[in-house]
Formats: C-alpha cells, sequence, structure tokens
C-alpha cells in the first residue's frame, strides 16, 4: 500500500509542487463552490432558464476564446509565477465584488452577466500559463504524475466544491455562501509567492525569443501526433463537456430537485472525474493516440446514456463513469500534447490545447441551452453524447489511415480487438500490434517480410530478432516459410525539458 501511495503522489516530494496543489484546491473549492451557487442564482433569477444559464457560461468563456494564444504567448516570453500572481489578484479581487453585490441584495441578472465575464477575463490568463506552469515545478519523468495530481486536485475541488455549495444554501443564506467562497479563492496569491524560484525548471530567459503566435501555430500543424488530440479535444470540449449548463437544469426542471439535489449530481460526476484522474496518475510515459480516442468514444457512450435516465438516482449512478471517462479523456490528450511538445513552444501549444478545449464553450454553452429550451434538457445531454462518440470514431478511422495500422475485431466466441500494425515492406503483411506474426492454423504462411533470408547485402533491421521455420520439400528446397519478427518500436515523440 505504501509503494502504491509513493508512486501515485509522488510529485508531492517537491516542495514547490506541494504549495502549488495546495493553493490550487483551497481556491477551486472555493470556485466551485460560487458557481454552483452562481448556477443556482441564475435560474432564480431568470425564472427558470436553461438559455441564462447557457449565457452566463458562454460570458465566462469567451475571453478564453480571444485571449488565450496570446496568453500563451506571455506564458512562453515571461515568468509564469508572476504572471499567475497577477492573474489570481484579478481573480479574487472581482470575487470580492461580486460577493458584495450578492451579500447587498442588489443583485440582478446583468449584475451575474457582467461578473461572469470579468471572471473570464483572469481565466483567459491564468488557465493556459498554470498549464504550462506545471512542467517548471517538476522534472520532466516526474510531469505525467504532476499532470495528474494537478487534475485530481481540479477534481477533487469539484467534489467538494458542490457539496459543499448544496449544504451551505441548504443552510445559510445566498450572500453567505458567497463571501465564504469568495475567502478560499485568494489562497494561490500566497502560495505562489512562497515558492523558492531557484528550484524552478523553466528555460533561460535569454532563450524565450519573440515567442510569436503563428510560430506555435505552425509548430502544431507540422505535428500530427499534436493535431489529432486537439482536434477532437475541441469537438468534445464543445459539445460534450456542458454539464455546467445541462445538470442545473436537469436538477431542477426535470427531476424537481432542489439545491443540495443538484450538488449531488455534480458531485457524483466528480467522484468519477477523481477516480479517472487518479488511474492516469501512475503514468510515466506518453500515452498513445488509441488510448486518447478509446476514452473519447467511452465517454461519448456514457452520456449519451445519461441523456436517457428516467429518474434522479439512474442518472446520478451513470455521471460517475461519465466522469471517470471525462477526466481520463482530458486527462490522456493533455499529457500526449504537453509531453510531445518541445519547451519553447510548450506555453503557445498549452493555449491552443486551452483555446479548443474551454473556447469553444461559449459555443457548445449557448447552443445546449438553446437546445434545452427547444428540445428538453435531456435531449441536448444525449445529443452531445452522440456527437461525441461520433467525433472518437472519425479520429479512430483518421488514426488508421495515417498510420496504415489496422484494427480487428472478433465477436465470436470470445469478444476482442486487436491493433495490426502497418506493413513494413511493400507487399507484406501487416506487422500485429505485439510485434510478432504467428503462423496461420493449418500450415505455415509468409508472414510480415519477404521470404527470403536476410543476406550480407541485405542486413536485418536493427534491433529486430528474425527465426524462420523451413520444412523441407521434395528437392530439400523450402516450400513455406513463417517468419518470427520482433521489431523495435519507433519511440513517441517526448518533451525536451
Amino acid at each position: 500500500m505504501r509503494a502504491v501511495l509513493d508512486t501515485t503522489f509522488r510529485s508531492l516530494r517537491v516542495r514547490n509542487y506541494r504549495l502549488f496543489s495546495l493553493g490550487q484546491l483551497i481556491k477551486l473549492v472555493g470556485v466551485w463552490t460560487m458557481f454552483t451557487a452562481q448556477d443556482w442564482l441564475v435560474l432564480d433569477l431568470s425564472n427558470n432558464s436553461p438559455g441564462a444559464l447557457g449565457a452566463v457560461t458562454a460570458l465566462q468563456f469567451v475571453p478564453v476564446m480571444l485571449l488565450t494564444l496570446y496568453s500563451g504567448r506571455l506564458a512562453d516570453r515571461y515568468d509564469k509565477r508572476k504572471l499567475l500572481i497577477i492573474a489570481n489578484t484579478v481573480f479574487a479581487a472581482t470575487a470580492i465584488a461580486f460577493a458584495i453585490i450578492v451579500a447587498s441584495g442588489i443583485v440582478q441578472l446583468w449584475h451575474v452577466f457582467l461578473f461572469a465575464l470579468l471572471f473570464g477575463i483572469a481565466n483567459s490568463v491564468e488557465t493556459p500559463v498554470r498549464q504550462a506552469f506545471v512542467s517548471e515545478l517538476v522534472e520532466l519523468p516526474l510531469l505525467p504524475n504532476a499532470l495528474a495530481l494537478s487534475a485530481a486536485t481540479f477534481n477533487s475541488a469539484r467534489i467538494g466544491g458542490p457539496a459543499l455549495a448544496g449544504v451551505l444554501l441548504a443552510a445559510f443564506p445566498m450572500r453567505v455562501v458567497f463571501l465564504l467562497a469568495t475567502v478560499l479563492a485568494i489562497a494561490p496569491i500566497f502560495t505562489y509567492t512562497r515558492m523558492n524560484t531557484t528550484e524552478l525548471h523553466g528555460i533561460e530567459r535569454k532563450d524565450r525569443g519573440n515567442a510569436k503566435v503563428l510560430d506555435g501555430l505552425k509548430y502544431v500543424g507540422k505535428r500530427a501526433d499534436l493535431v489529432l488530440p486537439i482536434a477532437l479535444m475541441a469537438v468534445v470540449g464543445m459539445i460534450g463537456f456542458n454539464f455546467p449548463v445541462t445538470l442545473a437544469a436537469l436538477a431542477k426542471i426535470n427531476f424537481h430537485a432542489g439545491a443540495s439535489s443538484f450538488g449531488l449530481l455534480t458531485t457524483a460526476l466528480a467522484v468519477g472525474a477523481l477516480g479517472g484522474a487518479l488511474a492516469g496518475s501512475a503514468r510515466r510515459a506518453r500515452p498513445g493516440a488509441y488510448r486518447v480516442i478509446g476514452a473519447a468514444i467511452a465517454f461519448g457512450v456514457l452520456e449519451f446514456a445519461v441523456g436517457f435516465a428516467p429518474n434522479f438516482v439512474v442518472a446520478m449512478l451513470l455521471l460517475v463513469p461519465t466522469g471517470f471517462f471525462s477526466i481520463y479523456l482530458a486527462q490522456a490528450a493533455n499529457h500526449r500534447v504537453q509531453m510531445g511538445v518541445d519547451a519553447a513552444f510548450r506555453g503557445r501549444v498549452m493555449a491552443l490545447y486551452v483555446l479548443v478545449f474551454l473556447g469553444t464553450t461559449p459555443i457548445g454553452a449557448s447552443l445546449a441551452g438553446w437546445w434545452g429550451e427547444q428540445f428538453g434538457v435531456p435531449s441536448s445531454i444525449w445529443a452531445g453524447g452522440l456527437i461525441s462518440f461520433l467525433a472518437g470514431v472519425v479520429a479512430l478511422v483518421w488514426q488508421l489511415r495515417t498510420s496504415g495500422e489496422r484494427l480487428r475485431i472478433r465477436v465470436w466466441p470470445r469478444p476482442g480487438m486487436r491493433l495490426i500494425d502497418a506493413p513494413t515492406s511493400a507487399g507484406s503483411a501487416p506487422v500485429p500490434a505485439d510485434g510478432i506474426a504467428h503462423a496461420a492454423a493449418g500450415g505455415l504462411v509468409p508472414a510480415l517480410v519477404d521470404a527470403r533470408p536476410p543476406t550480407h547485402a541485405e542486413p536485418a533491421v536493427p534491433g529486430a530478432v528474425v527465426s524462420a521455420v523451413v520444412p523441407a520439400g521434395s528437392a530439400g528446397k523450402p516450400t513455406d516459410i513463417a517468419m518470427r519478427v520482433r521489431l523495435p518500436r519507433k519511440p513517441e515523440p517526448v518533451a525536451r525539458a
């Protein structure tokens, strides 16, 4: 058990990372408490309008869509820690002003819209810089674990925040909830200032150059391994990840539940998400494309099922595995992008990732709110799941076509799937995913490579292990050759520290 804990939480041995995680956990509990109360406030002020919820969510992310790429440029040019202190200070000041207006009893719907926009401006700087800053807190071997624990911190707050909001809203007036949430949101300002800057792992300032946004986009465009996860998360993030809009409306309108019950739905989603984050905490290498695609397909299927949940309890139970695959997908895509990018481009590439993942939310949230008002909230959920599933299938087909690999599916007698690698040479059979060709049942067949033993003029593939079974023919000549070849895999691109 201790070995498991040491593996899961090994990044916490780094003092700067401990401070980072503590500040984020405290702040995010406050933020999720505030946003949960805000959703309930919007429904009260708008006479239960899903469209108003969609508008608030959209306004929170419009600045992300407009400013994130520029924030990535700032992250690659300037001190990320100082940028984070400034962004969190602006966020805290905005939260204090919003809490005062709510506590005074003069709050109106347009106030909520205005402050949602201001929160979005602060987050449009903070989010991409924070994503890139994690790589400066730990050395490269610890980066997958640090990213996984950051996701776990986020989802622990998603559990604690809505649950705390539900309890507080049931026990205290709404103004008390906003005031308490604001106090928690200040925490990162203090933890960032206490970090030891000599232990950070950032690149030297003289190497940062002009850090042009266009150069970052060109860099991604040349990397198919980065394009796929970014494009996939653009679709899923815009259409599938609209639970802030749909869950509040589903609880209050369809299930006629109160604020505390709404908190249970959000908490169920976050419990699964926390499990998904911890599931990736032991990851030490860059995840493959098929892991990202598989998680997207599973998430789409589960979200589709949530849309057809007949009652509150079934919806809550289905949200647990949905939450698991939502964060497992987001985390695997994040790892694949961040661990495959050069350190000099990391801020701009992660800004692009945040842009397509979060910056598309205004479109998706507005669409989900409008669709919910026109056709019902459940249909906006299952439609999001269906589109996410189809996006995963399209990504799978694209990956198979570009890589030359094949997916072999067996239905009977035992269902299963097997990835068959691309051919090693023209006219040869594809290489199975395990790198070994097995003789076909009923006889020996040529496989994987030409049925010619290697000669001095044709050296074997470096690192390959080749063996041949040559049965004698009528004249002592070989009639069939079955080859077993174990080829070294081409390594995935890995980021330079």
